[in-house]
């Protein structure tokens, strides 16, 4: 069960129920022909005994612009309509104010909101908006740039940007992200990276990935990539040294299944990393979006920065 603390920093009191919301709607988020029309936002909405306005934005600069506006105009509460990346968008510009983030999981995986109890349902998630509390989450930073979930190098985004040249080749985004994790396995080359952690000595290793989490993630059984917290104010550091090809497949399986990892896969806790790769530019994957970025990555955790609409305690016990 997810555990978060109310946005006043007590863990039982409900916050008031907002009213008044400003909705951002990516137009290209998930199936664009399955999306909701304006007009049924505002329904939906409506029949919960709120206000809203919606706005449609055509890109991520968009989503950004839009957010910003809502922030400078004084609104309370900015609801992002789409998946992880436009979560991560709209976040981007609320971090470190008062204003609360609200989301409609309208995405593919909407990762971060399930992991802080959003339901999938539209109709529910907008009730949720409505009757639900504000809580404190945690925000992970890399370089100047913020993420809510996680960020990698080395196999992830390789295998993004391989699903992505497929799907301009016309094939259908799950076929393409199958298609394109196996072509990467069978090529992947490991990733030789300097990393230190605060103030601990530099260690020098050979993996094909590095996956930085913002809290701890589980890496087995059927809970697998799910996490109970958000504001345990720590960054999870997972790697696989020296890792085969066969190795990597075995983690999969194993992780799936609910097994062991046998070793291959190390973790540790922090709340400061910097890692360098020997290029001046590498490919990294925040938030399931990919970004070429300069070295040193320097990894960051800001606790409780983020505030953000869960279900309410009634909700959340009844579920």
């Amino acid at each position: 069960m997810l555990y978060l603390r109310d946005h006043d920093g007590s863990s039982g009191r409900e916050a008031s129920v907002l009213r008044s919301f400003v909705c951002i709607l990516n137009g290209a988020a998930g199936s664009h022909a399955a999306l909701p029309t304006r007009g049924r936002l505002a329904e939906l909405f409506e029949a919960s005994g709120a206000q809203v306005t919606v706005r449609l934005a055509e890109n991520g600069s968009q989503i950004q612009a839009f957010a910003r506006q809502a922030v400078d105009e004084g609104a309370s509460i900015v609801v992002a309509a789409g998946g992880d990346g436009t979560v991560n968008a709209v976040a981007t510009i609320l971090v470190g104010t008062s204003t609360v983030l609200g989301v409609l999981p309208l995405g593919t995986l909407n990762h971060f909101a399930k992991d802080v109890g959003v339901p999938t349902d539209l109709e529910a998630a907008v009730k949720n908006l409505v009757n639900g509390r504000a809580v404190r989450v945690d925000v992970g930073q890399i370089n100047s740039r913020f993420f809510l979930n996680n960020s990698s190098l080395g196999l992830y985004p390789s295998i993004v940007r391989e699903r992505e040249g497929l799907q301009r080749k016309g094939l259908g985004k799950w076929f393409s992200l199958l298609l394109g994790s196996f072509q990467v396995l069978l090529r992947y080359r490991r990733l030789y990276i300097k990393f230190h952690a605060g103030d601990q000595p530099e260690v020098e290793e050979e993996t094909p990935f590095v996956f930085v989490g913002n809290n701890q993630y589980q890496v087995s059984g059927f809970r697998l990539g799910a996490r109970d917290r958000l504001d345990a104010g720590k960054l999870w550091i997972y790697r696989a040294p020296k890792a085969s090809r066969l190795a990597m497949f075995g983690i999969f399986l194993r992780a799936l299944l609910g097994w062991h990892t046998r070793g291959e896969l190390r973790t540790f806790a922090t709340e400061k990393l910097c890692i360098r790769t020997g290029k001046h530019h590498i490919h990294v994957a925040t938030d399931g979006e990919v970004q070429t970025m300069q070295g040193p990555l320097n990894y960051g955790i800001l606790p409780r920065a983020l505030n953000v609409i869960v279900p309410s305690a009634s909700s959340a016990g009844a579920s």
